[in-house]
């Protein structure tokens, strides 16, 4: 089986590919390697996809329609990964064509791709948010609820991703699945993430910022509580023009000073906290209705928070020490 993954020198891109190549696939991976965070951190992602047998790597912007319909027509991949997006909510407000370049035309390139492959091609599965959400204090969020009001412009374009991902599927007959990620984190995670930037703060004897002072619930989901499902997922093969979504989260939100306090213990270090109001295109909580998915794949998340902050922080410190 070949599997064509964008996005595959990011944080869930890497995890998802690494698991893949263990069990025999061939991969072949997509990312255009850009700087919103430190290309280093990718790059190194990256060197270690390459060194393994099974896997081929192309740079490449998923705007460039013409350029990915090309490589899908050489590859013709049984499976399409679709993890390539721009990320970050306050990235939006400041860079907004960024998320429009790479989340609305990168994903429309995907579909087109996907829709010229027809019948041989046996399954998209792409990356949505929890995000598309928006601000709401009906919990948990449910895949059926109403997510016309997403409080930030990546989350727009997220939910635009999947209207044009279920219109796709039912004029072109595209199995398609969409999985709404909820503040997935773990080792060779996004150093723009809460928990990194608390972690590269406490190391340099800085303050961290918590926003809305502190009163904020993520549901957060460890990397293997996400690559896990994603794979049974993506090894499924819908009917043909069938479009669904699914949670993935941790369904068990937790407070964000009890997330300091856990990152804190397992850093060795106490943050000096500086209590800041909340942030534009942020909302209040987060929290995961994974009914749906346990019931059609069996998902059940099992990785605490502290114990998944402890296995960030033991692989940190070795990051630090290996960029120093």
């Amino acid at each position: 089986m070949t599997i064509l993954v964008t996005g595959a020198a990011g944080f869930v891109g890497f995890h998802a590919v690494t698991a893949m190549l263990d069990r025999g696939e061939s991969i072949v991976g997509i990312d255009n390697l850009n700087a919103y965070y430190d290309p280093a951190l990718k790059r190194a992602r990256l060197d270690l996809l390459e060194a393994r047998e099974g896997f081929s790597f192309e740079k490449m912007e998923l705007a460039d329609n013409a350029a990915v319909l090309a490589l899908v027509e050489r590859v013709r991949p049984d499976r399409i990964l679709h993890l390539g997006a721009q990320a970050g909510v306050r990235y939006s407000i400041d860079q907004p064509f960024a998320y429009a370049n790479s989340n609305l035309h990168g994903h429309l390139s995907v579909l087109e791709a996907a829709r010229h492959l027809g019948g041989d091609l046996k399954h998209l599965v792409y990356a949505s948010s929890s995000s598309v959400y928006g601000e709401r204090s009906a919990v948990p969020f449910h895949e059926d609820d109403v997510t016309m009001q997403p409080a930030s412009l990546y989350a727009a374009t997220k939910l635009a991703d999947e209207l044009m991902s279920s219109a796709y599927a039912s004029l072109y007959g595209i199995a398609a699945t969409g999985l709404r990620f909820f503040t997935v984190y773990g080792p060779w995670g996004r150093p723009d993430m809460a928990y990194w930037l608390f972690s590269e703060a406490m190391y340099a004897g800085q303050p961290i910022k918590v926003f809305n002072n502190g009163e904020m619930e993520r549901d957060f989901t460890y990397i293997d509580d996400i690559v896990a499902p994603l794979m049974r997922v993506l090894d499924d093969s819908p009917a043909r023009g069938h479009h669904e979504v699914f949670n993935i989260g941790g369904a068990s939100p937790v407070k964000l000073m009890d997330m300091i306090s856990a990152l804190e213990t397992a850093l060795g270090m106490t943050a000096e906290k500086i209590m800041l109001p909340m942030q534009a295109g942020d909302v209040t909580r987060t929290y995961a209705d994974t009914t749906k998915l346990e019931r059609a794949y069996g998902y059940k998340p099992s990785v605490r928070l502290d114990e998944g902050l402890a296995r960030f922080a033991d692989w940190y410190r070795e990051w630090r020490r290996r960029e120093a």
